[in-house]
């Protein structure tokens, strides 16, 4: 079979389309045949070195597709079955693979491959954020960066099944529209608005009690400006540029803040955890309470057109790659 491999860290360039040696699969594990792959941010921090990895490497963390072998030990699974996975092992950039079952979930007829492979680590980020960081209460006005994005449509969307209005952020006219149509209540263009003076305007002068942040160091003071005091900001993604050099002192001048780093992994290491979160994503999208957009698609050998046009922000939602 065919994947995409990198040998070095850099630029979309970096990435191979080669041809790959899979063997049967071990003992709990089974062999998937991807029918779409998902692309996320995270993929770029892989690729760039941001996030590193032993190389050479395999890219991904999100797929369908469905069971062409089971190894030894493998129970409640069959030959031909639709499942997805959303957190690794990484890897996902391939026509198939071996996987452990530990981390797969069944897909009911409700839920389409493509939506499966956009929905895995983006609604798992989204649920653990809502859920888990911060739990969110029915009647809380909220700030999300990238409402546009595919994490942000899906987190939008979520919280407003929960009873929660979302200020939303985004740099355009047209991702304003698509994050109103998301379950933003109201939306900030921050290429025309200042965020934090937007945000006090809109919760009569008190801030928000929580920001979520995958943007990083571009949106930085703008969400700590935006916070009551005593407000948290969880900052889970780096999509500008890492956050370097923070002035903790920043914190207590701004009203004894909070600040989190957190990682899916960290929310989901558990096998059991594991499971619990991603029955409540497979329940809320097959409800229609979430929808997830799948909105650009490319073959999965021109993952490295996809990886830049994700980083130029040429993209809404969430995006497949199709072997």
């Amino acid at each position: 079979m065919k994947a995409i491999r990198i040998s070095e860290t850099g630029g979309p360039e970096v990435m191979q389309w080669t041809e790959v040696k899979l063997p049967p699969p071990g003992k709990g594990e089974v062999r998937l045949r991807h029918t779409a792959v998902g692309l996320n941010f995270i993929d770029t921090y892989h690729r760039s070195g941001l996030y590193a990895l032993p190389l050479p490497a395999g890219l991904g963390l999100e797929a369908a597709g469905v069971i062409e072998a089971l190894g030894e030990g493998v129970k409640g699974f069959k030959v031909g079955q639709r499942v997805a996975y959303g957190t690794g092992p990484i890897g996902a950039y391939a026509e198939a693979r071996n996987i452990p079952v530990r981390r797969l979930v069944k897909l009911p007829r409700t839920i389409n491959d493509e939506t499966a492979a956009a929905m895995m680590l983006k609604g798992l980020t989204a649920r653990y954020l809502l859920r888990a960081t911060y739990r969110v209460k029915r009647g809380e006005t909220i700030l999300v960066h990238a409402a546009a994005g595919g994490v942000g449509l899906i987190l939008c969307q979520w919280a407003k099944a929960l009873g929660v209005k979302v200020i939303g952020t985004v740099g355009s006219a047209d991702k304003a529209e698509l994050a109103q149509a998301h379950g933003c209540a109201h939306v900030i263009n921050y290429a025309t608005e200042n965020t934090a003076q937007r945000v006090r305007e809109l919760t009569g002068g008190a801030g928000v009690p929580v920001v979520y942040d995958g943007v990083g160091q571009a949106t930085l003071m703008a969400s700590l400006d935006s916070l009551k005091p005593r407000g948290l900001l969880v900052s889970f993604g780096n999509a500008s540029g890492p956050i370097r050099n923070f002035d903790l002192g920043l914190l207590s001048a701004k009203g004894s803040l909070f600040l989190t780093r957190p990682a899916l992994m960290s929310y989901t290491a558990d096998d059991d955890e594991f499971s619990t979160a991603a029955q409540e994503l497979v329940d809320m999208v097959s409800s229609g309470k979430v929808k997830v957009s799948v909105n650009q698609r490319y073959a999965l050998q021109d993952a490295a057109k996809a990886h830049a046009d994700l980083q130029a922000r040429r993209t809404t939602g969430s995006t497949v790659l199709i072997p």
